[in-house]
Order: structure tokens, then sequence, then C-alpha cells
């Protein structure tokens, strides 16, 4: 079909379809911020209401708790907290003597024997009073090294307290073997497995 309008008339048309497509795309825009509005409008009510809901909650959750005498409850959370620090205290200071023995034979070299240990109690925590004897002297300060070798997994420091040696008796005494008598003051290691708070459910 052969257009023979003038070109004046072909332009008008033309311009007049642009017109009509931007005028869709302006309509369709204004809906899309209409529409845009809308949703921030509903958010934004929506969330002042949700606020407004939790502090009347909160507000009745306080009634609630000071109906229900929560600074009586506090001084018995308190109590009880207070009776498990005393009972991990306790339990932080209970020597396994039956492990702790052993092990402390087992370490003691040739020559010396244990004669008595002591619980002491100190600011870094548990420790021990021990006293050992022995044939000589040398042995005697093996006592002390062999117990302060971290490798025995039992004190964090053994320090040496004192060593006196008989050699008056002549064989005449009861303690003719072990002349030498040893003391040392240890400090248990932290994580040692001879202090019942150590011991861990198999």
């Amino acid at each position: 079909m052969i257009n023979l309008l003038p070109p004046e008339a072909k332009r008008s048309y033309r311009y007049a379809m642009i017109n009509d497509r931007l005028l869709l795309w302006v309509l369709a825009l204004v809906i899309g911020l209409v529409g845009l509005g809308g949703v921030w409008t509903y958010g934004w009510v929506s969330l002042h209401q949700s606020i407004n809901t939790q502090s009347k909650s909160v507000s009745n959750l306080s009634h609630i708790l000071s109906a229900e005498n929560l600074n009586g409850t506090e001084a018995q959370v308190q109590n009880i907290s207070n009776d498990f620090s005393l009972v991990v205290k306790v339990l932080s200071q209970e020597v396994l003597f039956s492990k702790l023995l052993k092990q402390m034979a087992a370490t003691m070299p040739q020559g010396a024997n244990l004669t008595s240990l002591t619980i002491t109690s100190t600011a870094k925590g548990s420790g021990l009073g021990i006293t050992a004897e022995a044939t000589n002297y040398t042995t005697a300060t093996q006592v002390q090294i062999n117990l302060a070798d971290p490798a025995n997994g039992i004190f964090s420091k053994a320090d040496l307290v004192n060593i006196t040696c008989d050699s008056t008796n002549n064989g005449s005494s009861q303690n003719s073997q072990y002349p030498c008598k040893v003391t040392l003051q240890a400090q248990f290691a932290a994580n040692n497995q001879f202090l019942f708070i150590n011991q861990k459910g198999n």
C-alpha cells in the first residue's frame, strides 16, 4: 500500500505514536511509584505496631517478675552459686593418694624412699610437703630433680627445703641404711591427674 500522505502529516503521525508510548511509560512509572509508596507505608505501620506490641509485652513481663519476687529469686541463685564455688574449692584440694603415691614411687631414684607427705595450701593452689630418706647426698638431690621434672606430670615445681645427712651413727642406728633426709615443698601442676577436680568421667 502506497502512503500518499504529505511528509508533514507523516511526521505528525510518528510523533503522535512516540507520545503515546511515552505516556504509557510515564503511566507505568507513576503506578510503580504508587505501589512502592504503598508497600513502604504498610511496612512502616507494621513496624510501629510490632514495636508497640513488644513494649506492652516487656511491660507485662516486668510486672509479672516483680510480682514473683525477683529479688528473692536472685538471692537464692547467688546462694546456690556460692555453695557451688565452695564445693569446687574443696574438691580442688582433694588428693587421690592411690594414684599420687604410685606415680611418685615410680619417680624415686634407686636408694631413696618416701617417708611422709603433708598437704599444704598456698595462694597458687594445693601442694605437698615431701620428706624422703636416701642412702647418700647425691641420691637425696636426685629425689628433688626427679620430682621437679615436668615430664612426670605431678608437680609444676619442687623446691628443695633442706638435706641433712647423719654420718655419726656408724651403722648403729635404725636409719643406718638411709642416713640422709631430704625435705621438699612441691606445687601441683595445673592439669595433674591426682586431684579429684581434674578427673574426667569415663
